[in-house]
């Protein structure tokens, strides 16, 4: 028996008067690991929290369509909701169902699993001081622990340490419950999704396409791409002999055209003839017509971001970026690290690693505060909690403008456009944005300014993983220098060129 299915189901935006999603149908069954692809904005977080719970949208999206669930339903969120940021852990494991049902044998070993210390079930710590990965970590214990019949995951894999990923990896892969889960992280949809459910948005974000193909992600793309190739090559074929034929009727057109023109009122024998002729001419043209409208057409697609960092940010190698030493790392309630020397030198792309809670983000935040006031270079923070530095009630123009000036609100929407914002997005609070968009907002600001030394806190964890891609290669194109924290495998491969590891 299915356990979910979802028909004919469509989501409009209110406030954007913007259809997200049109006519989506797809049933999931045990076994069924669904990931949820697309790019920042076409509702992919909107589609689970509908799913889970249609009071979490109806402030903002209308919808149609019906949604057959079941059993329970575990959903985490992607952000931890701030009504639970002031419970402590134990606290909050008492919200949860079935916790007092494990024994503790049980539930040491769930805890293991995850990297956390058996410990960790009656710690009087609030959630809201956690690391953000530790965050993920106990939210997905606590799925775990409840036992739901479906899950679904907005984002599990962000901010987790490898070797949580590489458990969230088998654990999805094992798991005999129906998953429907949104990862930005393209090894984990590599090794995990076998069903893949993609929403896009063409011709500027009007129309809303869904797709939904039951096989892995890597096996997807491949497929989509070879499928895209073949039909632009089908129609740039079709397009080029139509225009031959085209051509040749036109001339044709012309001559007939001619001759009505120049034949004498005498020949009425002529004029029959030509107009005949000009029939025949009529009927041609609108067969070419008919057959024009059933051409093979281009492939619909998604427009792909667009960022490069500009060409004349340089740094150089003999430059000292950062000397920094520490006797001790410290948060509100330990010490995390003692010892700590790091010298970087200009043009280096660095990245910080290190299990979730050792301390990087505290790293970075001291770091920040060292190079933010630096008067002979210019740096860019984005920190991992994008509120600390972002003003969430401006609007993307608002937060990215500096003088306000004509020249300067165009180079913004200029920017925002080529980060394929909507004019309506554009005059949206940023509080109304999702993670995608505002981690966008970041980068054009980076550019505008002209940073030469970058500090980025899980620069990709809310990038699709169709445009990492194109992120990872602004980034290693980079002329100046990045400080970087992420989890990322492909980012860490592909960007940096020295690693740290930050432990005890």
């Amino acid at each position: 028996m299915p356990t979910l299915q979802i028909k004919h189901l469509t989501i409009d935006h209110r406030r954007d008067l913007r259809c997200l999603i049109n006519d989506l149908s797809f049933t999931l069954r045990e076994g069924d690991r669904a990931a949820i692809i697309g790019e920042e904005g076409n509702g992919k977080s909107t589609l689970l929290k509908l799913i889970y719970d249609p009071s979490l949208i109806e402030n903002y999206c209308e919808h149609s369509g019906e949604i057959i669930r079941h059993g329970r339903t575990g959903y985490l969120e992607q952000e931890l909701p701030p009504e639970k940021s002031g419970m402590t852990v134990y606290e909050f494991f008492c919200t949860i169902p079935g916790f007092f049902d494990r024994s503790p044998g049980e539930l040491t070993r769930t805890a293991k699993k995850m990297g956390l210390s058996p410990d960790i079930y009656y710690s009087d710590q609030t959630l809201g001081t956690l690391s953000g990965g530790e965050n993920v970590k106990i939210r997905l214990l606590s799925l775990v622990i409840s036992q739901p019949d479906i899950l679904l995951l907005d984002e599990p894999s962000n901010d987790l340490d490898i070797p949580a990923l590489e458990w969230l990896e088998l654990f999805i892969r094992n798991s005999d419950i129906p998953l429907l889960y949104i990862s930005h992280d393209e090894t984990l949809l590599e090794n995990t999704a076998n069903v893949i459910i993609h929403l896009e948005q063409v011709h500027r974000k009007t129309i809303p396409v869904c797709t939904v193909a039951r096989c892995g992600y890597r096996e997807y793309v491949c497929r989509r791409d070879a499928a895209h190739a073949h039909q632009t090559q089908m129609a740039r074929k079709e397009q080029a002999e139509y225009d031959k034929q085209q051509e040749k009727f036109r001339r044709i057109q012309a001559r007939v055209e001619h001759e009505q023109n120049v034949i004498s009122r005498a020949d009425p024998h002529g004029g029959r003839l030509l107009k005949k002729k000009m029939a025949s001419v009529k009927s041609m043209e609108r067969r070419f017509e008919r057959e024009h409208s059933e051409m093979t057409q281009l492939p619909e697609t998604e427009d792909e971001i667009f960022v490069r960092f500009s060409q004349e940010i340089t740094s150089s190698s003999g430059k000292t970026i950062l000397d920094l030493h520490l006797d001790s790392l410290v948060n509100e309630r330990t010490q995390l690290a003692h010892d700590i020397n790091l010298h970087i030198n200009g043009g280096e792309k660095v990245c910080i690693v290190g299990h979730n809670g050792a301390g990087k983000t505290t790293l970075l935040r001291i770091i920040a505060e060292q190079l933010l006031n630096r008067a002979d270079i210019k740096t860019g923070y984005m920190p991992q909690n994008y509120a600390e530095r972002m003003d969430m009630s401006l609007t993307p123009v608002e937060f990215l403008s500096r003088t306000g000036d004509r020249d300067e609100l165009t180079a913004i929407r200029t920017h925002l456009g080529s980060m394929r914002y909507t004019a309506a997005e554009t005059e949206h609070s940023i509080s109304a944005l999702s993670g995608g968009q505002k981690a966008k907002l970041y980068f054009i600001a980076m550019n505008l300014d002209r940073c030469d030394v970058l500090l980025l806190d899980e620069p990709t964890r809310n990038f699709s993983p169709l445009s990492g891609p194109v992120i990872r290669r602004a980034l290693k194109d980079y002329g100046g220098t990045i400080i970087s924290v992420s989890h990322d495998r492909k980012y860490i491969g592909e960007v940096c060129d020295r690693i740290y590891r930050l432990d005890e």
